[in-house]
């Protein structure tokens, strides 16, 4: 049996988890709709907030405490506006590609399985996962490149073995457990005889073959129709200016993208009643300027939902410019993977929880995905990608450990229902430069607040909701969750 090797053994044995062991329990607490006022006034104390906290040195691992409402305030105060919204939120994840789908289908028996993955979706019991990108045939972290349609000729679509054996249940399975998440889909390449050089290794797509490239869509929605899986978004390509030979990828350039979705998907999808929504780019944020381009054409616009982002290169805050551009379309971020390359535990807590989940939420964002869902502890089934990403649970046979992603995933996916709305919020006092702050309101009523101290010392704040406040005492470099009443 493989194992971990060169671990702590006091933090290894908080992050393993044994199939069939205890799952994270949780709690909804309802938050009723609130009047501003001064955050001196005096707070009524009656009841408990829930919190959870993650620090970076691994002392706290989604943890759980109680707090009371007090009287006691901090050195600032965040005061909560649930009448200020902003962006629906769809929710928070990662990728169950074709590799994560193989160990969890081959290396896990069946109870083992369902017990991770009613730990990882259920939100309830577990944290909660609500949102889950597909890959439309292989990507870099697939069993084999394959696509959808090998064979030429688009009357040959056909759902692959290999995603009806071991996708496909995975899936369902996930589906029963959480049957409000959202997915998407997204292909990495076209098949290789619509393609240019003829292979799903770099190339083009052929301008005369985007009607059957459409209609490739059109029969991928409606073979997971038929499995009773439905899509609430597609992009019509995996970062389109990023072009190589050694995996599954293909160039499109924004005028083709536009073309395609103008002349083609969005007709198709509007003539097949299809509702899913068709996202842009789906690449770094650097590369704002590629969906305004095409939103910039109001013929395209019209099929188009939004923008789909990845946060490999350039900055959170560009994606304001394709807002500012464009404010009636939809801004979402679909990509970050965690690796070798990282800051370890404590680099990526700070920077995932500051800049891929509370950044993009605070850019309107209405979801943050990771990458790889799964991935073994040699960082793989690897396909001619990336050798040191990094799964948000790494699987050895029926043992789980949970890694960096996990906790995060748990700080924001636990208590966002789907249909929450950030909110808005003021500051009393002076909140220090590296505290960040996000929230939202739930259909439930309840109210939660994301918070990440990236400071050196503990800070002493305050939230306050209407008549009542609380007050704590965050750790550094910790980032915490608090649900409210």
């Amino acid at each position: 049996m493989k194992t971990f090797n060169n671990l702590n053994p006091t933090i290894l044995m908080r992050h393993l988890f044994i199939a069939g062991g205890s799952l994270l329990l949780g709690m909804s607490i309802a938050c009723n709709p609130i009047k501003e006022l001064d955050p001196d006034t005096p707070a009524i104390t009656s009841g408990d907030v829930i919190a959870h906290f993650t620090s970076a040195n691994e002392s706290k691992l989604f943890q759980t405490d109680y707090i009371d409402y007090s009287d006691d305030l901090g050195n600032f105060t965040i005061q909560l506006k649930p009448d200020q919204t902003y962006q629906e939120i769809d929710g928070f994840g990662a990728a169950l590609t074709g590799s994560a789908a193989c160990l969890l289908t081959n290396e896990m028996d069946a109870s083992s399985r369902t017990a991770l993955l009613k730990e990882l979706f259920d939100p309830i019991n577990g944290i909660g996962i609500s949102y889950l990108r597909l890959t439309i045939g292989s990507s870099d972290f697939s069993m084999g490149d394959y696509t959808y349609c090998d064979e030429k000729g688009i009357e040959n679509f056909a759902i692959p073995e290999i995603d009806r054996n071991e996708l496909l249940p995975i899936v369902k399975e996930i589906v029963s457990i959480n049957p409000n998440i959202k997915l998407m889909a997204t292909p990495w390449s076209a098949p290789a005889w619509m393609k240019t050089n003829n292979s799903m290794k770099g190339g083009s797509l052929k301008d005369e073959c985007m009607a059957d490239y459409a209609e490739y869509f059109v029969k991928y929605i409606r073979a997971f129709e038929a499995e009773g899986i439905r899509f609430d978004a597609i992009t019509t390509q995996n970062e389109p200016d990023h072009e190589t030979t050694g995996m599954p990828s293909m160039k499109m350039s924004w005028q083709q993208q536009s073309t395609f979705i103008r002349e083609h998907l969005g007709p198709r999808f509007r003539a097949e009643n299809i509702t899913t929504k068709i996202l842009l780019l789906d690449h770094n944020w650097d590369l704002w300027e590629y969906p305004v381009n095409i939103l910039n054409d109001r013929q395209t616009a019209q099929y188009v939902a939004g923008t789909a982002f990845h946060g490999y290169g350039g900055t959170v805050n560009q994606m304001a410019n394709v807002r500012e551009a464009h404010p009636d379309k939809e801004l979402f971020f679909t990509e970050q993977s965690g690796g070798g390359w990282g800051g370890g535990f404590s680099g990526d807590l700070i920077w995932f929880s500051r800049d891929i989940f509370i950044g993009t939420m605070n850019q309107n964002c209405r979801n943050a995905l990771l990458w790889n869902l799964a991935l073994d502890d040699l960082n793989g089934p690897q396909n001619g990608g990336c050798t040191n990403c990094r799964g948000v649970v790494t699987v050895n046979g029926n043992q789980v450990m949970r890694n960096v992603e996990y906790y995060v995933l748990a700080q924001f996916a636990k208590y966002t229902q789907s249909g929450a709305k950030r909110i808005g919020y003021n500051i009393a006092g002076t909140q220090p430069t590296k505290f960040y702050i996000s929230a939202v309101t739930n259909p439930d009523g309840s109210c939660v607040v994301f918070v990440l101290n990236d400071t050196e010392a503990v800070q002493n704040f305050s939230i306050r909701f209407g008549e009542k406040r609380i007050t704590y005492q965050i750790s550094a470099a910790t980032v915490g969750t608090f649900v409210l009443k």
